[in-house]
């Protein structure tokens, strides 16, 4: 394997990414995806493919960006001061599809690399990313086989990354203000460069491609489940938590609005409808309270 870093081929394979998920994701409901491509005033572009009121899919948002510029906003160089002073190349694929039914949970996943350069000095890199579930009503079976693909992809690699990586993202993914978590976690990392820069290529192309076997099965078992106003008006209740986590702590939001980014690609993860309620409880024995009673608290699934 090779170290030479190549960041065209990862743009290429992003690009591609991004149109083979929407092709996916239109079979399943049925609706075609808006597709907006945009250009940034300071340097680069993408392509935000929306789909809204669809089918399955109340809103459905898959973004590719490749966007560049000369100096890092401060969610990047407080986590990373040896990028100060650096041009820099930021590109990636982010998604979040939440569902009409409550039974059906919502996911996020991302794949990103990063790369700054100075004349006369090594370039930076990494790569990041990961993937993430968020049931409002989950079935245990359905946990554990989000877990189980995901280990497998990663196994592949190192069986060490699956345990990190779980790890990672139950702690990424804690709301700090309520010390609760957005869902059933998944895996996220970020500065990855194990081994060279290839090896974390097939990585990233294994995660990005994996949705297909880690949510779609369960969107499929899940999508016709009937449902009544209860079950709809709690999962507005908890699509809350995921309002508050983006615009409070998520790094990827905060490094896009203070990079001068486009606001309307970078905000389509939220849930179109939404609400708060003062003080709710779950009711005892209810199936709410199943929720955080047995899912939401962090846990070894396989």
């Amino acid at each position: 394997m090779t170290n030479e870093i190549n960041k065209n081929i990862v743009k290429d394979y992003l690009s591609d990414l991004q149109e083979k998920t929407v092709d996916a994701l239109q079979l399943v409901d049925g609706k075609n995806f808006l597709i907006d491509s945009w250009q940034r005033k300071e340097g680069g572009g993408g392509t935000t493919s929306i789909l809204e009121n669809g089918n399955v899919f109340e809103r459905a948002g898959i973004g590719y960006s490749s966007v560049t510029g000369s100096k890092l906003p401060k969610a990047a160089t407080d986590a990373h001061p040896e990028v100060e002073n650096r041009k820099w190349e930021a590109m990636g694929v982010s998604l979040v599809l939440h569902p009409h039914n409550p039974f059906v949970p919502t996911v996020h996943m991302n794949v990103r690399f990063f790369i700054a350069s100075k004349n006369g000095e090594p370039d930076i890199w990494w790569f990041g990313g990961g993937i993430d579930l968020t049931p409002y009503y989950p079935f245990k079976e359905d946990v554990i086989h989000f877990h189980q693909s995901l280990k497998n992809t990663l196994d592949h690699f190192d069986k060490k990354l699956y345990p990190k990586f779980k790890k990672n993202c139950d702690n990424y993914f804690l709301l700090k203000h309520r010390n609760e978590a957005r869902g059933i976690g998944g895996i996220f990392f970020d500065d990855f460069t194990d081994n060279n820069f290839e090896y974390c290529f097939e990585l990233i192309k294994a995660i990005g491609s994996s949705l297909t076997k880690t949510y779609l099965p369960i969107v499929q078992k899940r999508k016709d489940t009937k449902f009544t106003n209860r079950e709809r008006d709690f999962q507005l209740y908890r699509r809350s938590r995921y309002v508050e986590f983006n615009l409070l702590q998520d790094r990827g939001t905060l490094f896009g609005i203070q990079s001068n980014g486009r606001v309307e690609s970078i905000l389509m993860s939220m849930p179109p409808l939404v609400k708060w309620s003062y003080d709710w409880k779950a009711k005892k024995g209810s199936a709410e309270e199943r929720l955080y009673t047995d899912f939401l608290l962090p846990k070894n699934w396989v």
